[in-house]
């Protein structure tokens, strides 16, 4: 048994909206520490880890360690309806999750079934990573849309001091170069040059629920799973995309 209740509920939206973008169901695991969820996107090209800190909440009682299977994109429908002012209450209810929408003066309650998930992951990729980047949120997000409208994919190159992207079309090419302290990046440390190229529609969907003023964090190694990751508030969100290889 658990009862969870958060003042903000638009909180708890956002951070369920950054897990929805690449998957469409998975086990959340509850325990006293917090809650979390590691899932596979349905094409196995991506991963997503998120946990949210049990001190995110108003009240945090849990019995004892417990996982509840859900679909993802209908627990997004139902956040969606999220109201200004409301706080969230969820708790397990005859093997459904009940969720309370408590306004001023007012009281909403969903109930969603919980399901056998299908896929079930326990642990990240492992890598040794060459570089590591820290960049300013909304300009990764614009040279994410730059390298968009010419092409589907993405060449991320990360040297000492340099953090370049590349993208290549039939309509065009594009080169954009971002140096250490420029503004744009916080952070470029390589210990070798490391370059690999991604899908683009899934890194648009990893970055959207970037908040506004946040960094985000980028590991490379050549030609292996990137991994990417922020925070929102006191949850903190990981994902790992595996490079595109021509054939």
């Amino acid at each position: 048994m658990f009862e969870l209740k958060i003042d903000n509920a638009k909180y708890w939206r956002d951070c369920v909206e950054s897990v929805v973008s690449l998957v469409d169901e998975g086990m959340f695991n509850i325990s006293k520490e917090g809650i979390g969820l590691k899932a596979m996107d349905p094409s196995s090209i991506s991963m997503v880890s998120f946990f949210m800190p049990s001190k995110a909440f108003s009240k945090y009682s849990v019995d004892k360690p417990t996982g509840i299977g859900l679909n993802i994109e209908n627990l997004s429908k139902i956040l969606s309806r999220t109201r200004d002012g409301e706080a969230l209450v969820m708790k397990d209810v005859d093997n459904k999750l009940l969720l309370e929408f408590i306004g001023p003066g007012s009281r909403r309650r969903y109930k969603l079934q919980m399901i056998d998930v299908k896929k079930s992951v326990e642990k990240e990729p492992s890598v040794q990573f060459d570089a590591h980047i820290e960049i300013v949120g909304e300009p990764l997000k614009d040279m994410i849309k730059d390298a968009s409208s010419i092409s589907s994919y993405i060449g991320f190159k990360a040297s000492k001091d340099q953090f370049a992207i590349s993208a290549r079309g039939d309509s065009g090419e594009l080169e954009e170069l971002h140096e250490k302290d420029g503004g744009t990046m916080k952070k470029v440390e390589a210990e070798k040059t490391a370059e690999s190229t991604f899908n683009l529609e899934f890194l648009e969907n990893m970055v959207k629920s970037c908040p506004i003023g946040s960094h985000i964090s980028i590991d490379l190694k050549s030609n292996e799973p990137m991994k990417l990751s922020y925070s929102i508030g006191d949850s903190s969100i990981t994902y790992f995309l595996a490079p595109y290889m021509e054939e």
